[in-house]
């Protein structure tokens, strides 16, 4: 949310940082510039689609006022592209089903409406935010194949935030691993994977059921609960949860050091780890 700079202040503040994309800060640039950024070259899939589609307007009008706003088409021109849009995203009987409203169609459907509109405008960035939370497995995959072929399609960057490591590792080139609101690992995919540096990692993968282990085999479990953001702990805010903290953990917060190439752990024991 933060990069669409679409968090309201107050209370939302942006205490310090920078957010680059094409060598331009978006903390910098006016409203009126990130209007034009927003949607144009930079798109978002929200997590709830019934919260996020208009009721009371039909699909069509929502997808046809951003492709004029962004794209400069006129009302013609632009009803008849989102209908291929809606065609693009799998909606079936899209020209009758265009001038339908939200609650007409199933959430996966929803979901896929969210995608036509937010790929409408050719973005070079998506932001996929727990795109698939509200759906069935079933769905879930197919929405998650019909983003991964878009993307292929348009050549659109996408950054993916999930909880669901499955979907990680089979989507993703590279992993940022994130705790109480900071980069505790960053790395490919591959390497987070089969090496991981960071306690919070390592408890994340092993709490994944596995089928070439015995069923009745206890699930790992990460003990204690996250901290409340507004009063996080001094020094390492995973510290209080971690197995192997030491006294300087509670001390000093690690910053980000370089494991192997592009593999980086903010540990103070992540040398060991490996």
């Amino acid at each position: 949310m933060s990069i669409m700079r679409l968090i309201p202040y107050p209370p939302g503040v942006i205490v310090g940082g920078e957010i680059l994309f094409k060598g331009r800060d978006l903390l910098q640039v006016s409203e009126e510039e990130m209007r034009h950024i927003r949607g144009e070259q930079i798109a978002m899939i929200f997590q709830e689609p019934t919260t996020s589609l208009n009721p009371v307007i039909t699909v069509k009008r929502q997808l046809s006022e951003s492709l004029e706003l962004h794209r400069g088409l006129d009302k013609g021109a632009a009803g008849e592209e989102a209908v291929k849009l809606l065609k693009t995203v799998g909606i079936p009987d899209a020209e009758k089903k265009a001038d339908g409203y939200p609650h007409q169609f199933s959430g996966g459907m929803q979901q896929r409406i969210m995608i036509a509109m937010a790929l409408s405008c050719n973005p070079e960035l998506l932001i996929a935010d727990e795109p698939t939370t509200s759906v069935d497995v079933t769905v879930q995959a197919q929405l998650l194949e019909l983003v991964d072929n878009l993307r292929s399609q348009f050549g659109t960057a996408v950054i993916l935030i999930t909880h669901n490591l499955g979907i990680v590792a089979r989507y993703v080139d590279r992993v940022n691993v994130m705790y109480a609101g900071r980069l505790m690992e960053t790395g490919p995919t591959d390497v987070i994977y089969g090496q991981p540096r960071h306690p919070y990692t390592i408890g994340l993968i092993a709490s994944v059921p596995r089928l070439d282990l015995p069923r009745k085999r206890k699930l790992h479990v990460i003990d204690g609960l996250p901290p409340t953001l507004s009063r996080l702990p001094p020094g390492c805010a995973f510290h209080p949860r971690c197995t192997y903290a030491i006294s300087r953990c509670s001390e000093e917060r690690p910053e980000l050091v370089e494991m192997g190439e592009n593999h980086y752990a903010a540990c103070w024991r992540s040398r060991e780890l490996g």
